[in-house]
């Protein structure tokens, strides 16, 4: 049985996939917006929320990104509070893989990762993946469009990364399926939701809205300024 993670945070990663938030290059189906680089303004506001938001977990904080030649401008907009490292070559399975390999190999006893998509994905549900991390072996944290905003494992790599349909909404049923062999440890979050299309994006703007109304602080900057200024599909 896999032992639980301990209490140091330096053998805790969280890792924050990300592309480099260029015209034509990201956010391609969010739709037409204001501007001609609407989806990589689009991109780039998600990324330094998600920074800014994800800095506040006491673990050790990765930011994989690509293209491999960027790291300048990722660190500029890391301002040293991750490490940096790119990622591999590949599909998103082989890449996720190989940063959750890499990790593992440097001594990280609890691995979770994440994407930018989920600008308000709430912090306590990151902080609950390391918390299951204790007890399973996987954890998963179930996209809306049928993939996952999240994924952690513990002292060994899940056999889910290889052959997937990725960027399908069968994505999460694969993953499952490969976890067939009870020996697997399973934990789940609450769903959430990812922002792709200009469906998302409507969704997107009524739930801070409602936060707003609420009382709540979104705690996404950058995506409220861009909320206020167009709707991607219009």
């Amino acid at each position: 049985m896999t032992a639980p993670p301990p209490d140091d945070p330096s053998q805790r990663v969280l890792g924050l996939f990300a592309k480099l938030p260029r015209p034509s290059a990201v956010k391609t189906r969010l739709g037409a917006g204001p501007t001609p680089d609407w989806g990589a303004r689009v991109a780039r506001a998600f990324l330094l929320d998600a920074l800014a938001r994800l800095s506040t977990i006491a673990v050790r904080r990765v930011l994989a990104f690509a293209p491999a030649d960027a790291e300048e401008e990722f660190a500029a907009l890391a301002e040293g509070r991750f490490t940096l490292t790119p990622q591999s070559d590949g599909d998103l399975g082989r890449r996720m893989a190989a940063f959750f390999t890499a990790q593992l190999e440097a001594g990280a006893e609890a691995v979770v990762l994440v994407g930018a998509d989920s600008p308000t994905l709430p912090i306590a549900y990151v902080e609950q993946a390391f918390e299951e991390l204790r007890r399973a072996d996987v954890v998963l944290g179930p996209a809306l469009d049928g993939g996952y905003y999240l994924i952690g494992c513990g002292q060994r790599l899940p056999p889910i990364f290889d052959g997937g349909a990725w960027s399908t909404n069968r994505v999460l049923a694969d993953a499952i399926a490969r976890l067939s062999d009870p020996s697997w440890r399973l934990a789940l979050l609450a769903p959430w939701y990812d922002v792709d299309t200009p469906d998302d994006w409507a969704l997107l703007r009524g739930h801070v809205a409602a936060m707003r109304r609420a009382g709540v602080d979104p705690a996404v900057p950058h995506t409220e300024a861009l909320l206020r200024t167009g709707e991607p599909g219009a």
